[in-house]
């Protein structure tokens, strides 16, 4: 399986511009591809491909010699790129979605170029970039696997290198299974009774994320100002994205070591976000990030994660399987079979017995045992 390291780069300014030109030139190649799959197929009728782009582009160095200063399979994989947005483009007609046709990438739409196989080496403190140089990476861990490919992508003033390689899982068994329920109130909670609680990481920083939204939106557009005000307001959103980013790390790192098997709602996030009392807190929370973190790293050790219906999970007992109706606000569950729990922590069992086939068997309380 394929896993993706994530590197600080420290280029000076000579490779901050090397960069920077690779960056538009790759750009304008993709643009021109584009425009060339539109005209081909209007004026034509012809569909192009990315094998008809790519044989083309040893022409294209012929015409435009600059190109001659970028890796060659670089540019190959502009093409690559490209037709992998027609092939989503396609798939999406064919399930009846809104599709999307692809479109042409702005000056600060298109941030990265990536080495397919060959281009680039690490030694030591530096990523030897064919064309570019010897830049400066910050390796803060250690890579294992074989390396396949090194993207360079540009973020809010910032270079990065993802190192994807490829590895072999590695399997460490607890024999432990658990249900977790998200929520808003706390970000995760399990069926063994533990609570994650949920940072609200942009409620936070609404005071100030409102101050630069109303700086940028006072100054006069194309300005420099304007242009400084939206990158002050950009690293912000970062700043928060990366916060939400970590907590869900260590959340999905601690289900993956501890459990075998980790159950989660299979939840309409989008749905969800419809929902205007609740749709900040639901977009603060990253409950699709902490999904996909958790089934990565689950599937990295040889274990398990497991989707199931929500529906009736936070009414139904975990304990005797009979329906005990509750509002929003009723935080406990209380059942006449005498069990008692938190309301999350009773879904969250719920939830478990669900992707395990669990039937909880009926049982007679006190009262009803009166009764007879």
């Amino acid at each position: 399986m394929m896993r993706t390291y994530k590197f600080r780069l420290k280029p000076t300014k000579e490779q901050i511009e090397k960069i920077e030109w690779t960056l538009g030139m790759c750009r304008w190649l993709y643009n021109s591809m584009l425009e060339q799959r539109k005209f081909a197929y209007k004026r034509r009728g012809i569909t192009l491909n990315y094998n008809k782009q790519a044989v083309e582009l040893p022409e294209i160095k012929k015409e435009i010699p600059e190109f001659k200063e970028i890796h060659s399979q670089v540019l190959q994989d502009v093409a690559k790129r490209l037709d992998k947005a027609f092939q989503a483009f396609f798939l999406r007609v064919q399930r009846g979605e809104r599709p999307g046709y692809p479109r042409f990438q702005g000056k600060n739409r298109y941030d990265s170029f990536t080495y397919p196989q060959l281009g680039f080496k690490i030694e030591g403190k530096f990523l030897k970039l064919s064309k570019i140089g010897d830049v400066r990476i910050k390796l803060h861990r250690q890579i294992e696997g074989k390396i396949k490919t090194c993207t360079i992508k540009r973020k809010n003033g910032k270079y990065y290198a993802c190192i994807s390689c490829e590895v072999e899982p590695k399997s460490s068994r607890t024999g432990r299974q658990v249900g977790v329920d998200l929520g808003v109130k706390h970000l995760a909670i399990t069926s063994d009774g533990e609570f994650f609680d949920h940072p609200k990481y942009l409620r936070k920083a609404e005071r100030r994320l409102k101050f630069l939204q109303r700086m940028v939106s006072r100054r006069k557009k194309g300005s420099n100002r304007r242009r400084k005000a939206v990158a002050m307001l950009a690293k912000v959103h970062e700043y928060i994205a990366n916060q939400r980013r970590d907590t869900a790390h260590k959340i999905s790192r601690y289900l993956a070591d501890n459990y075998d098997l980790i159950a989660f709602e299979d939840l309409n996030f989008q749905g969800m976000l419809k929902n205007h009392n609740l749709a900040k807190s639901i977009a603060d929370a990253g409950w699709r990030m902490l999904v996909q973190l958790t089934t990565y790293k689950a599937e990295w050790a040889g274990k398990q994660v497991i989707t199931v219906d929500p529906h009736n999970t936070s009414q139904a007992c975990s304990e005797c399987g009979q329906t005990v109706k509750k509002t929003l606000k009723e935080r406990i569950h209380r059942c006449s079979c005498g069990f008692v729990a938190d309301r999350d922590v009773n879904a969250a069992r719920n939830i478990l017995h669900q992707a395990i086939g669990y039937i909880p068997e009926p049982r007679y309380g006190q009262l009803e045992l009166n009764l007879f």
